[in-house]
């Protein structure tokens, strides 16, 4: 009965990176004949190259090219046999430099994906748990899918948040054997570290807690022979410690390894890793391209190529030391993210530099939350200190037109990187713009009805009145999932015609809301116990009570466009001001003109679950009605629907007494209890009891027809909204779960609401979301809907993700 079509992740990343395909930023070509790492050529255009991971260029490095073209000549272009059999003769000499480095005999893998997927299934027990670090890399993340499988815990922590990790690590230590807390060393976007020393006291404190590192970015540029930011943390690298790092990136070279102390575990890992067994091993010019490395690692010019990279980095961040240019995270890293906030920023100045000559990385949805979009920019040995400069320059010079042709700001930007120590209050108050003017409220009583209930002429949404009940009912309540904050923004142009009529509440959003049900079924287990567990302070676009779409625009005008930026604006400085969490546009048609605007301005596009709407609900006999449905739908009625209708006595009543309103709860309870497809909070008793004060409230109230000596049983219930727009809202409804399937219950208080909207003259009804096949059946229109997001990191929406893969 409930079933409703959820959001796809998938379809959300492909529009982003779509979007992005389509301004010249991401999916581009190089088109040189030879490469030297400086310069690339892209679009007929020479760049510098400031996108590069090969941070000390070994990549370009003669020795290691010449190395790799001799060991074709000799070995040729691979060793086509797994490495259980015999390993190709380089390995052996590979390893053994390695282990130079390191005191460490090294596991060597393909690359660090497949050693992920090597490592983390063979050393996780099936009595262990796993807490991932929220930006940990996706290869780790996605090995540790498998662990899922075998019923081993798999929580995520917000990113380097050590009061979250030890709480994890309290909840896991009675029911696990160790507990594996898997990081970066250094993150690739915004360049910062993990927290190693923390970390190592933790290890103490908790002796069941185990380190797992991916430090691919930490490699080469990094440590005494260049062994990385994490294993140079370490005086002794401990067994409970494991890195997976590269030869590839900085190294210079192909393929990944592991480091760890444990020898028996690395035996293990070796005789049955996964990829380890069954896939291909390195090709012989990879392995001869990562030995010229270790014999430069294990050289003093490391230490040399270190420096120069160094002072290359002390550099750059010496000229953007007192800009205006946002760095998000100031430290020694090659990695620098530059934060632009929108999405039409990053572009736009991705675009300038670009033309400026200058090759930079867009840093986008998902990789970056999407009000924390930026440019990551990153510094190597081929930038040359006048390429720097110039790069410098160029940012300093382009940023601030990038924030003027895209309407942003530098307070925007610091509000969404939450750079500030503190934001100032906003002053609610109404704003002009030139030729508009936004008029913004926190109650409905401050707005003239009369101008309410026309602005918003022909949407189905609650009229003046319906605003009225639901500021008295969400407000002065003991939950705080009860209390809801109301906003209330018009914008109208010098002659006082209204451009834009919306309304905004803030209120707590179970983070499951949209999810599978069998997400919703976990979490609410937990909930049982801690009421706001995975709940998420939003400000959306209408509210949790209502439906359809929430606000007027006149398309038509030609203001309409800085219109919906003046509102944009508006809700932004709210959305900062009350500290949300999420802030929703929500209930738009998947065409619509706000689209390409809410792109640019950092919203990710979402599905919603399909809205039921019928538009023409004119007949005057059954008969009549059942001529507006197909054949089949006009069989399914006149079997499943209209016999049953005898067995009820229905009644239409204006208010309810106590006992009935007790009854009715209960109905309204049975149907919450048993729907997870949208998962809400229970409203509270009171929200019905005081549909008794409303006029534009009714109760379609269906009695089980029985013996004239019995009490009929009240079984069914619509609570109907009357909007004066003429459209009837059926709001919640209430079933006795024994007659579902017996007398077709729900379908026959379907087919009582366009009963009951058709006396009253309603020619639409908004039937709202699920049970979308039921509906259709009954003439309902079924559109897709779609809603924009913007959210102040991805945790939430990350976390639930794992735990929805995991139990798939």
């Amino acid at each position: 009965m409930a079933k409703i079509k959820h959001n796809n992740f998938i379809d959300t990343v492909n529009s982003v990176i779509s979007g992005a395909k389509n301004e010249g930023v991401l999916h581009l070509y190089a088109e040189d004949s030879f490469l030297n790492g400086r310069t690339l050529q892209i679009a007929g255009q020479q760049m510098f190259h400031f996108g590069t991971t090969g941070y000390l260029g070994l990549e370009q490095d003669e020795r290691i090219k010449q190395a790799a073209i001799n060991a074709i000549q000799k070995f040729g272009t691979q060793f086509p046999l797994s490495k259980t059999y015999i390993s190709n003769p380089l390995y052996r000499e590979l390893e053994a430099k390695i282990e130079k480095m390191y005191g460490i005999t090294p596991v060597i893998t393909k690359n660090s994906t497949l050693g992920h997927l090597a490592v983390i299934p063979t050393v996780v027990r099936d009595e262990d748990a796993v807490i991932l670090d929220h930006q940990v890399h996706w290869s780790v993340q996605n090995a540790c899918q498998q662990l899922k499988l075998r019923g081993i815990p798999v929580e995520m922590i917000r990113h380097n948040n050590l009061n979250m990790l030890e709480d994890k690590i309290k909840e896991l230590t009675s029911r696990s054997g160790k507990i594996w807390y898997m990081a970066d060393g250094v993150y690739s976007m915004f360049g910062d570290f993990a927290p190693i020393p923390e970390l190592i006291e933790l290890t103490k404190k908790f002796p069941q807690l185990h380190l797992y590192f991916d430090d691919v970015h930490g490699m080469s540029w990094k440590g005494k022979n260049g062994t990385g930011y994490v294993f140079d943390s370490f005086n002794q690298l401990p067994n409970n410690v494991l890195i997976v790092s590269t030869l590839s990136k900085t190294f210079g070279a192909s393929g990944a390894m592991l480091i760890c102390s444990d020898g028996k575990l690395r035996e293990k890992i070796k005789n049955f890793g996964g990829p380890l067994t069954f896939s291909a091993q390195l090709e012989p010019a990879s392995l001869a391209a990562a030995s010229m490395s270790a014999d430069i690692h294990l050289s003093p010019e490391i230490t040399v190529l270190q420096n120069e990279l160094t002072e290359r980095i002390t550099y750059f961040n010496s000229l953007l030391k007192d800009s205006n240019v946002p760095l998000i995270v100031k430290n020694d890293s090659p990695v620098f993210f530059i934060g632009t906030g929108m999405p039409a920023t990053a572009y736009n100045l991705t675009q300038k530099l670009f033309k400026e000559g200058f090759f930079v990385n867009p840093g986008l949805y998902p990789a970056v939350p999407v009000k924390n979009t930026g440019i990551r920019i990153t510094i190597s040995r081929h930038n040359q200190k006048e390429d720097i400069k110039a790069l410098a320059d160029a940012l300093q010079f382009h940023f601030p037109k990038a924030l003027e042709e895209t309407d942003n700001s530098l307070d925007k930007i610091q509000r969404s990187f939450r750079l500030e120590k503190s934001c100032p209050k906003v002053k609610m108050e109404n704003t002009d713009s030139g030729l508009l003017h936004l008029q913004f409220e926190t109650s409905i009583h401050n707005i003239d009805k009369e101008l309410w209930n026309n602005g918003l002429e022909g949407q189905s949404v609650f009229d003046w009145e319906g605003l009225c009940y639901l500021e008295e009912v969400f407000q002065n309540n003991p939950n705080p999932q009860d209390n809801w904050e109301f906003y209330y923004c018009i914008v109208k142009d010098t002659e006082n015609t209204s451009v834009l009529v919306t309304f905004f509440t803030c209120a707590l959003w179970k983070d499951d809301m949209l999810l599978p049900e069998s997400v919703s079924k976990q979490l609410e287990e937990k909930r049982k116990s801690n009421p706001l567990y995975h709940t998420s302070k939003v400000l959306s676009m209408g509210s949790l009570f209502t439906e359809g779409q929430h606000y007027y625009c006149n398309n038509s005008h030609s203001l309409y466009n800085q219109a919906i930026k003046l509102l944009l604006s508006r809700v932004e400085e709210v959305y900062h001001d009350i500290n949300a969490d999420m802030l929703v546009l929500r209930d738009f048609e998947s065409n619509n003109s706000w689209n390409d605007l809410l792109h640019n301005q950092g919203f990710i596009k979402v599905d919603m679950p399909e809205a039921c709407k019928i538009t023409d609900n004119t007949w005057s006999t059954v008969e009549d009605f059942t001529k507006k449905l197909s054949p089949r739908s006009r069989k399914h009625f006149n079997k499943e629907i209209l016999p049953f209708e005898s067995c009820f006595d229905i009644q239409v009543k204006n208010s309810l007494s106590d006992l009935e309103l007790e009854k009715v709860y209960q109905l309204y309870n049975n149907v919450k209890d048993n729907n997870f497809a949208i998962n809400t909070f229970t409203y509270p008793f009171s929200v019905f009891k005081k549909m008794n004060d409303y006029a534009s409230w009714e109760f379609i109230v269906l009695y089980l027809k029985g013996n004239d000596s019995t009490e009929p049983e009240m079984v069914g219930v619509v609570f109907g909204y009357k909007n004066l727009n003429k459209t009837y809202v059926p709001t919640l409804i209430g079933m006795n779960y024994s007659y579902v399937q017996e007398l077709n219950l729900y379908r026959q208080l379907l087919f009582q609401i366009i009963k009951r909207a058709n006396i009253l003259g309603y020619s639409k009804i908004d039937f709202g979301f699920s049970a979308t096949f039921e509906k259709r059946k009954l003439g309902a229109e079924i559109t897709p809907k779609t809603a924009y997001i913007q959210a102040k990191d991805n945790f939430a929406f990350e976390a639930l993700n794992s735990l929805q893969n995991e139990i798939k």
